[in-house]
């Protein structure tokens, strides 16, 4: 079996998305699948340093990238030879995976794949929440009734990653099966003295509990309803320290800066910047409780890696993940809004044995439902199932409907 998984970019910047798409192509390779990714050479502001046309081992995954030709179309990603690409080589491969909706490459490939009656699968990613569709509303609304909705409804099945997300693409009026199977999480090397590291490095005292915030710095995330709470924190309970990882627009990151400062936390505020790798797992293994009081958010890899690691996480009921959190009793889940988020983090402040039972029970969490292995194996499934339009085999394997 041969799949081809499509992306628009795989830049380090956009999070989550690159994260599945290397580590899912990754871990299926490991289990015996010939998975490939094909791309752009986008890279946020700039483009990658790789060769194009062929082949390429990057991040220990074999993908083709294409030059990127239109910086002037920046969010739909538009590359001409990728189009070339796609015409001369999506018959070589039994299915297609598609990442990403409103963006090219997936809705290339996907009309591509029609034409040569070759099964793909789209991964909505929270692109179909209600929150989302209100973003760029009116671009959204002309390319669902153009492109998207088609290309939705004529792929062999929608891969969503919880029963939320099931749900937004029912609501946005699609019937394709969906099959819902949740995303996986690197397997981090242990850190030894993690804490202890981690206060070093950021000139923390030995004491005092870390809150981490790791995702991008974006106005949907809510980074400034966290620092407003913690604003009303430091007036009852002054120990902490905030780490804010993650990049964003300089406008956004620049009005972060400056409400720190008004709400005079700049001592207990540290903004971090893109973490990843060793950075990356020294905050994971070195904090003491992860929070993420997003707008609108389909999975969160970002909390699945929290509680890999062990941290016991506080989340909006709108993290899509909430529902697994809650029955694993892993963290504690709160409307978005400032009165319970602040008792939320009081509460795990407030008492170290309660978080590190919630912590254990994330890490159970994580070996038991986000593991790679595991995932990429009922992933091989699923194709298999689809390729041969099985649906019966569909149901046993994994939530369809």
């Amino acid at each position: 079996m041969k799949v081809l998984h499509v992306i628009p970019s795989i830049s380090p910047s956009l999070g989550g998305p690159t994260q599945v798409v290397l580590n899912s192509v990754k871990a299926l390779r490991d289990c015996g699948v010939d998975a490939e990714i094909v791309t752009t050479n986008h890279n946020c502001t700039t483009t990658f340093d790789v060769p194009l046309y062929q082949k390429t081992e990057y991040e220990q995954v074999p993908v083709w990238f294409l030059p990127y030709t239109s910086p002037a179309l920046k969010e739909f990603i538009f590359s001409a030879p990728l189009t070339q690409w796609l015409w001369q080589n999506v018959r070589n491969y039994d299915i297609l995976d598609n990442h990403y909706l409103f963006s090219y490459a997936p809705t290339c490939a996907g009309a591509i794949a029609r034409w040569y009656k070759v099964p793909y699968t789209v991964r909505v990613q929270g692109q179909l929440s209600s929150w989302a569709l209100t973003q760029s509303k009116l671009k959204k609304q002309v390319y669902s009734l153009l492109i998207e909705r088609h290309n939705l409804n004529h792929a062999a099945a929608i891969h969503c990653a919880s029963t939320e997300e099931a749900k937004d693409v029912r609501k946005f009026g699609i019937d394709t099966r969906t099959v819902i199977l949740p995303l996986g999480v690197e397997k981090f090397p242990k850190f030894p003295q993690a804490k202890t590291r981690l206060r070093s490095v950021y000139g923390i005292p030995e004491q005092t509990p870390v809150i981490l915030f790791l995702s991008r710095l974006r106005y949907n995330k809510r980074p400034d309803l966290l620092i407003k709470a913690l604003s009303h924190i430091a007036n009852l309970k002054g120990d902490f320290h905030l780490i804010l990882a993650g990049d964003g627009e300089p406008n956004y990151v620049n009005y972060l800066q400056q409400l720190v400062t008004s709400l005079n936390l700049s001592n207990c505020v540290t903004f971090a910047g893109f973490v990843a790798n060793e950075q990356k797992n020294l905050l994971l293994q070195g904090a003491d409780l992860f929070v993420l009081p997003s707008l609108s958010e389909n999975f969160s890899i970002a909390a699945a890696e929290a509680m890999a690691a062990g941290l016991p996480v506080i989340v909006s009921s709108e993290v899509q993940i909430a529902p697994d959190i809650i029955t694993a009793n892993t963290g504690l889940v709160v409307e978005g809004e400032i009165e319970p988020l602040i008792k939320a983090i009081l509460r795990l402040l407030d008492s170290p044995t309660f978080r590190q039972v919630l912590g254990e029970n994330g890490r159970r969490l994580a070996i038991q439902n986000y593991s790679w292995d595991s995932i990429a194996l009922s992933l091989a499934n699923v194709y298999e199932a689809l390729i041969r339009d099985n649906a019966t085999t569909l149901s046993e394997i994994l939530t369809f409907s």
